[in-house]
C-alpha cells in the first residue's frame, strides 16, 4: 500500500476543533449548548454518540453541516477549514444528513421523486437519477414503493425512505439523527439490520443506548455541552420473579 493511500485513510473526513455554540450571541456570558468540542470522523468509523434529549446532539449536526454557525472553533472537511456557504454546500453534497423527523426530509408527492431528488441535485441526468433511486430502494427492500404517496406511508416506511433519499447520493459519510425515534419494534429492527450492513463512515446520535451498541463500533457521550470519549454510565434496574409470588413469606 502506498504512503499516499495510508495518509488518506488516516485523514479525518470531518474534524471539529475547539467548537463552541450558543443560541445567544454572547457565548461567554451564556450557557453554551456546545462547549470546546474537538472531534473527528475517519473513513470507515462507525461512531455512536449517546446523549439524553436536549443535550445538543442535533445542534452538533447542524453546526457540522453549516445550518448553524458556531461562535468559536473550526469545522474541517478532509483537513480544509469550512468558512463560506459554498464550502458547506460541498460538504452537504458528500455527507448525508438523515434528519430526526422524516417528514422534514420528504417533500415530493411520491417516493421515487423524493429519492431521485438528491442525485438530480448532484448533476445526474433524469434517467440516471431515476435508475439510482430504483437501485437504492431495492437495496433497502423498498421495491414497489416507487409510486407510493409519501404522506400515506407509515412512520417506519417514511424513515426508510428518508434514509434512501440520502443513500441515493452515495455519500462518503453519514450523520444520523435519532434514526429509530418513535418507531415500533419491527421498523427499529429493520433500521438496525440496514445500518449493521452499511460500511459508510457515520456518526449516529441517539438517546437509545441499546440501539447504539448494535450499530456502532466506537462510542462517545455528550453531557452539559461537552464530549466525553467513553460510553455512558447508565443506571438501570433488574426485575426478578419470586416463586412464592404474592403469598406472604419470610426470607431467612
Amino acid at each position: 500500500m502506498s504512503e499516499n493511500t495510508d495518509t488518506m485513510k488516516d485523514t479525518a473526513i470531518i474534524s471539529l476543533k475547539n467548537l463552541s455554540f450558543s443560541y445567544t450571541a454572547d457565548v461567554k456570558n451564556s450557557h453554551p449548548v456546545l462547549h470546546d468540542i474537538t472531534f473527528s470522523l475517519k473513513p470507515g468509523q462507525r461512531i455512536g454518540l449517546y446523549g439524553p434529549n436536549g443535550s445538543g446532539k442535533t445542534t452538533l449536526f447542524r453546526c457540522i453541516t453549516g445550518l448553524l454557525h458556531p461562535q468559536h472553533g473550526h469545522i474541517l472537511f478532509h483537513g480544509i477549514p469550512l468558512e463560506s456557504e459554498k464550502d458547506f454546500h460541498m460538504l452537504r453534497c458528500r455527507v448525508g444528513f438523515v434528519l430526526q423527523h422524516a417528514d422534514d426530509q420528504l417533500f415530493f408527492p411520491n417516493v421515487l421523486e423524493d429519492v431521485a431528488f438528491g442525485p438530480l441535485n448532484l448533476g445526474m441526468s433524469e434517467d440516471a437519477a431515476k435508475q439510482r433511486a430504483l437501485e437504492t430502494l431495492k437495496d433497502l427492500g423498498l421495491t414497489g414503493f416507487e409510486d407510493r404517496l409519501t404522506h400515506r406511508l407509515s412512520g417506519g416506511e417514511k424513515k426508510l425512505v428518508s434514509l434512501a433519499t440520502v443513500l441515493a447520493m452515495q455519500p462518503e459519510a453519514l450523520l444520523l439523527d435519532e434514526p429509530t425515534n418513535d418507531l415500533d419494534a419491527t421498523a427499529r429492527q429493520r433500521i438496525i439490520e440496514i445500518l449493521d450492513n452499511l460500511h459508510t463512515a457515520r456518526i449516529t446520535v441517539s438517546h437509545d443506548w441499546d440501539f447504539l451498541t448494535q450499530v456502532s463500533d466506537d462510542f462517545t457521550t455528550i453531557d452539559h455541552g461537552r464530549l466525553h470519549p467513553f460510553a455512558p454510565s447508565l443506571t438501570h434496574a433488574h426485575l426478578h420473579a419470586h416463586p412464592l409470588g404474592n403469598i406472604p413469606h419470610e426470607h431467612q
